[in-house]
């Protein structure tokens, strides 16, 4: 496994990350403990060290149950955890950004979580308006002070987000979560230059385009999981016929589509660590050998 600095935090986080919104149910597929703990800990064998989840991914922090139930078994110090805040499901989806709302979130997830911190815990795919909310970043920082929280980050929700990803540094947020993959490169424009001038972290979420970059999918493919399944079919198409040609002209002969699509992402020197989710011990086994395609001259990365 490579590592790298994640912004100007103390973290070193692994290049390859578990992102764990598949836990929750999402992706056409009901997790039981045994399949996730059998994931983490061949993770953690490949020296995978990020784990990031949300409160909202799953009803009643399935996600986060899950991996608390894994950490109450295994060494919490070994772990990076980014958890996130803004959204509550119990019986349906709401917002929840309220002051009081966002320091039960953390209440409820430190619960679930089995833990007493926090690794990196970040404001959740929000609106400006709800961002500017004085109070509810006072209540955060004090939490930071208290050692609850380790350090804040923004998962900013559109990838022009350029107003959150500005003021990070002025909120003592010191990572920026974004979806950035080969199918979606806007934030080359704005957000990534950011956050190398603040020298912010970067987790690229969505580093496959939801498996479009996978190589498993082709055109005339019909998605039936309750993310994918309500998107324009024609766009799905379009894009499936799109990564068919990535695949013919871009990628390497010999090279696998999904660790050349991890490695692409992790080529941007403000990158810190790409997130995939993984439903099968064989699918993390996968994602981590993208590292065998990440230079090592990228700046703060070395190997464990």
């Amino acid at each position: 496994m490579k590592y790298r600095r994640l912004g100007k935090t103390d973290l070193k986080v692994s290049v390859v990350g578990v992102g764990t919104w598949q836990f929750g149910g999402d992706w056409g597929k009901d997790f039981n403990q045994p399949e996730v703990d059998r994931i983490l800990n061949r993770a953690k064998e490949l020296g995978i060290n990020l784990l990031d989840t949300a409160e909202c991914y799953g009803p009643h922090h399935m996600s986060e149950n899950f991996i608390g139930n894994f950490l109450s078994r295994d060494r919490r110090e070994d772990w990076i955890i980014a958890s996130k805040f803004g959204h509550h499901w119990e019986d349906q989806w709401q917002n929840a950004w309220d002051t009081k709302q966002v320091r039960l979130q953390l209440e409820e997830s430190l619960k679930a979580l089995r833990t007493d911190y926090i690794d990196l815990y970040q404001f959740h795919s929000g609106s400006d308006e709800v961002f500017n909310n004085d109070d509810m970043w006072t209540m955060l920082d004090k939490q930071v002070q208290a050692g609850t929280i380790r350090h804040l980050g923004i998962s900013i929700g559109s990838n022009k987000n350029i107003y959150q990803t500005n003021r990070a540094s002025e909120l003592n947020a010191k990572a920026i979560q974004v979806v950035y993959n080969r199918l979606e490169q806007e934030p080359e424009a704005e957000v990534l230059p950011s956050c190398m001038e603040q020298d912010l972290g970067v987790l690229a979420r969505v580093p496959l385009a939801s498996g479009f970059l996978s190589g498993k999918y082709k055109p005339g493919t019909v998605f039936t999981d309750n993310v994918r399944k309500n998107r324009d079919r024609e766009e799905n198409e379009a894009k499936l016929r799109l990564v068919e040609e990535i695949q013919r002209t871009e990628v390497p002969a010999g090279a696998n589509m999904a660790e050349w699509a991890l490695a692409w992402c992790l080529q941007h020197p403000a990158v810190s660590c790409v997130i995939p989710g993984c439903k099968s011990v064989e699918q993390v086994e996968a994602n981590a050998k993208a590292v065998d395609l990440v230079r090592v001259d990228h700046p703060g990365t070395w190997r464990n």
